[in-house]
């Protein structure tokens, strides 16, 4: 029966007879070339292409990859069809079996996939090879050694699956166990093989076998082809660390390994051993500390957020006046969205975790399955897969996301629903502070003694000018001051080295706040609407005052918001976020909560919006820092200036 379903396999969906010459669609669909080819044509005149399978779509014709496995098996089983008697038929299934075992691991297909040139392989062990020729610049078939500038797309064959799967389903139990090599008169199970003898044994003839070093006993469980060296039928004694591959004695002596480091296949299996427990440590470790952030974030509820601030917002709209009414039920439906948003990120938040773990299970299930192999050899073929060890890329950015959740910086924002209110309630704001927890604005006074000579600061501290004149301050260690940039040079052939010939001076129209903050919670305002080019920000007393290191945003002592002209960005140690394009805004405010590591920016037109937070843990107090590429910006100041 099973042989029978195996053989429905092999035909056609198109003419229902067996292959002629099978080719495979990307979608890992078969068919008989000559079949496909006449669909193909009849389609082209409608411009749309469409497998007769699975109805896949493509504008383009597709390409027929030549699918060499299956035309192998096609040929072994129409070899047999005329007698079909249950000899031929055996002997068929036996030729058949033979074209599903991938040429690379020499094991039956698993997720078997296709290459262009024709020729099938397991899914992980042709990604395997792939990776190792990524470096070279050339991607190669293992078979045909058929070139690839690119790598090389993988096509599933699901022909090749089912095909599979039939054959594995029908393999008698028996036909898997190894018998005693000795025992002729009645089967028994063999417990060990003998390299050197080429034989199974059963535990009598293993008692009284010899026990010279040349006959070296291995497992049942790795076939004796694996235990040879392919190239000199040797017995594979050695390991290559630096090619991870493993040696016989000529391999070692003779081959292309002789200036590699080469150890014996049991210290080779020692260590691997010792690496894999101690990623199963870290593996265990990181489940722990995933399945407390999901426990954290379980209990987590950011409705209980929201429903604090609603009363508050309640009790204060009880005191406005009637026609106040249509703004509070804005600002209950915005505090009710962003909790809806910020739960559905935790949700998801959540669900990752679980995958992640799951896998992370899985994981420490194979290597502690694999670790428990006594035999060196198998267990280095067994665990030479980068997937066992943990990739630590994505790790981080969950635990930010889970921290961020917790501490309250992805829950509900409560400043951005206090900006709504201040502005909407402008005569009422010292009720509105009460009702909802806004900190007294900082007074925020530039100080004069930082300026660049570029700038000119208003008497009361609050105003930044760009001039195009020196102001020719004092010179003082804490002030800005031009930086010069070479931009041409010339060889000096007497030094042996280039001389700078000509220089460019670099202005960099900025300066600090008189104020430190080294604690609490602050804000501030500032009025951008009469500048061209600005950057409003904060950064460490420690900064530059003079060179590339001294501009803010381009350095690890400063954070910053910019408008260029084009767009807003946020700037941090040369890296930039764009945020906002071809949207100019009038008013910033900068709020920073020292404790929590917060420095946040929002635009404070209408509508009011959140526009970027970074995190960091501060080590320095903090100042309030300006940059004004042109016209002038004021703190705290508003369109009446």
């Amino acid at each position: 029966m099973a042989f029978s379903d195996a053989r429905k396999e092999l035909d056609c969906s198109i003419c229902l007879n067996i292959y002629t010459n099978p080719v495979t669609l990307k979608c890992g669909h078969n068919f008989c070339q000559g079949c496909i080819n006449g669909v193909l044509d009849r389609q082209g005149r409608s411009g749309v292409y469409r497998c007769p399978e699975c109805r896949d779509e493509s504008r383009e014709r597709p390409e027929l990859v030549r699918n060499t496995t299956l035309r192998n098996i096609v040929e072994s089983v129409q070899s047999t069809e005329p007698e079909k008697n249950q000899q031929q038929s055996a002997m068929a299934f036996s030729d058949a079996r033979k074209e599903l075992d991938c040429s690379i691991c020499l094991n039956i297909y698993t997720n078997p996939v296709t290459l262009r040139c024709g020729h099938n392989f397991c899914q992980h062990c042709i990604e395997g090879v792939l990776d190792t020729q990524r470096g070279s610049g050339v991607y190669r078939c293992p078979s045909c050694r058929a070139d690839f500038q690119e790598r090389p797309e993988l096509i599933r064959n699901i022909t090749l699956c089912n095909i599979m799967a039939n054959f594995q389903s029908m393999e008698p139990e028996e036909e898997r166990q190894v018998f005693c090599t000795h025992c002729i008169h009645s089967p028994v199970p063999a417990v060990k093989s003998c390299l050197h003898c080429e034989a199974s044994l059963c535990d009598d003839h293993l008692r009284v076998h010899s026990k010279s070093s040349q006959h070296v006993l291995s497992d049942l469980t790795t076939p004796q082809k694996n235990r040879k060296c392919s190239i000199h039928e040797k017995i594979l004694e050695y390991y290559c660390i630096e090619d991870s591959a493993c040696l016989c004695e000529s391999c070692k002596l003779h081959g292309d390994h002789q200036e590699h480091q080469v150890v014996a296949l049991e210290e080779a299996s020692e260590k691997r051993k010792e690496n894999l427990t101690n990623a199963l440590q870290m593996l265990m470790k990181k489940r722990e500390e995933m399945e407390g952030s999901i426990k954290s974030l379980q209990k987590y509820e950011v409705q209980d957020s929201a429903d604090n601030v609603t009363k508050r917002v309640d009790v204060l709209f009880r005191d406005i006046r009637r026609k106040l009414n249509i703004l509070e039920r804005r600002v209950l439906t915005e505090i009710i969205r962003r909790a809806l948003r910020d739960s559905f990120s935790a949700s998801d938040l959540i669900q990752v975790l679980e995958l992640k773990k799951d896998e992370l299970s899985r994981k420490m299930y194979h290597i502690e399955e694999i670790c428990n192999m006594m035999d060196p050899l198998t267990f280095l073929q067994k665990s030479d897969k980068g997937d066992l060890f943990d990739n630590e890329d994505s790790d981080e950015e969950d635990k930010e996301r889970c921290d961020e959740l917790l501490r309250g910086w992805g829950g509900l924002d409560v400043v951005g629903i206090s900006q709504l209110l201040y502005t909407g309630l402008s005569d009422i704001i010292t009720g509105v502070y009460g009702g909802i927890y806004i900190p007294e604005p900082a007074d925020i006074l530039l100080d004069v003694n930082t300026a660049h000579n570029y700038l000119i600061i208003s008497e009361d501290g609050k105003t930044a000018h760009k001039s195009n004149k020196n102001c020719n301050r004092p010179h003082t260690l804490l002030r800005f001051r031009v930086c010069q940039t070479i931009i041409s040079t010339c060889y000096d052939g007497f030094r042996h080295r280039d001389i700078p010939t000509e220089y460019k001076e670099v202005i960099f129209p900025q300066v600090l706040s008189s104020q430190s903050f080294s604690s609490g919670r602050h804000y501030w305002d500032v009025y951008v609407g009469g500048s061209s080019h600005w950057r409003v920000g904060m950064c460490y007393p420690s900064i530059a005052r003079t060179g590339e290191e001294s501009e803010i945003g381009c350095n690890e002592k400063s954070w910053c918001l910019e408008w260029n002209g084009d767009g807003l960005l946020v700037k941090y140690n040369k890296q930039s976020t764009n945020i906002l394009a071809n949207i100019p805004i009038h008013r910033v405010r900068v709020y920073l909560d020292y404790k929590a590591g917060r420095l946040s920016f929002y635009k404070l037109d209408i509508p009011i919006k959140r526009l970027h937070t970074f995190t960091a843990t501060f080590t320095e107090p903090l100042h309030a820092v300006v940059y004004v590429g042109g016209g002038c910006i004021k703190i705290g100041g508003g369109q009446d200036m």
